[in-house]
């Protein structure tokens, strides 16, 4: 369960987060001993793809994205995986004014709601150095109203390339909650909906946010059933076409693609060619 006591979010990210990157890693060690993909300084602002700068001295973190980081991160990262937390199920129940929606028409983005049986999923992010941070404090926390807490992560493919092995890992994971100025809180998902389709804001359609994280789910996690998401995509696009809006011009432009799970192309599914290597024994009958 993650560590977020009532309703009284942290003001910047938890110092023990930024400690991290000046006194230890966070996820093992395989964070130092992984020379293949660290931080590229200097890009971290608008990238959305793995650096390849084999800095290995450079501490590390995760970061879980449930909305519009599964997509469009910003920010360099030495790797993605697909996951979920639990305790939280995902709702759009954050107004936005900043990116999705204006001060006079505020559209609607994802936040993460305390639920004893929920389950969350997402994709994990690993960073290095405070660049990424300061990025996501100022997109999540700053423009956003999001709070930051701690929770456990849990991968969906395990294997000795992360520092999983199939058991869970810290991650940052920001959260707004009601006291923020830009909570919309809960209404009918059709309500919902409409406020969706009808809004936009500096970073494109509202729409956009949805459908793409909609997209995100069927392509990256199939078989996998966020009831919220689904009904208010099914709820989203029948309202777009009632307004008879091309879906082209609420998309935008097509984000950089994201490599996740690249361990997954490691993992050996179980054989039996050990048996190869037995050598033959010829058998001979006794007459007792």
């Amino acid at each position: 369960m993650a560590h977020f006591s009532g309703h009284q979010p942290p003001t910047e990210v938890p110092a023990h987060f930024k400690n991290l990157f000046t006194n230890g890693t966070l996820g093992g060690d395989e964070d130092s001993n992984n020379n293949n993909n660290n931080n590229n300084a200097g890009n971290n602002d608008q990238e959305n793809r793995p650096s390849n700068n084999n800095n290995v001295d450079i501490a590390s973190c995760w970061v879980f994205g449930y909305g519009s980081l599964c997509w469009i991160p910003g920010f360099t990262y030495n790797k993605c995986i697909t996951g979920y937390i639990r305790g939280y199920v995902r709702r759009f129940w954050q107004g936005n004014a900043t990116h999705r929606g204006t001060e006079d028409a505020p559209g609607r983005v994802a936040t993460l709601v305390e639920d004893k049986e929920g389950i969350t999923w997402g994709c994990a992010y690993r960073i290095t150095g405070s660049t990424a941070l300061e990025y996501l404090k100022q997109r999540e926390c700053t423009l956003g109203g999001y709070a930051t807490l701690e929770t456990k992560f849990f991968p969906r493919v395990a294997s000795h390339d992360t520092p999983f092995s199939g058991e869970a890992v810290e991650v940052l994971v920001y959260v707004a909650t009601p006291e923020n100025r830009h909570w919309a809180g809960d209404a009918p998902l059709a309500v919902i909906a409409r406020q969706i389709a009808n809004c936009r804001g500096p970073s494109g359609h509202n729409a956009e946010y949805l459908l793409r994280l909609a997209l995100f789910m069927h392509d990256e996690i199939p078989g996998v059933r966020d009831e919220h998401l689904f009904d208010l995509e099914r709820l989203v696009l029948e309202e777009i076409y009632r307004m008879e809006i091309p879906l082209s011009s609420v998309m935008g432009r097509n984000p950089d693609r994201i490599r996740r799970d690249s361990h997954e192309d490691l993992r050996r599914p179980p054989s039996f060619e050990f048996t190869s290597r037995i050598p033959e024994t010829k058998l001979r009958c006794l007459n007792i």
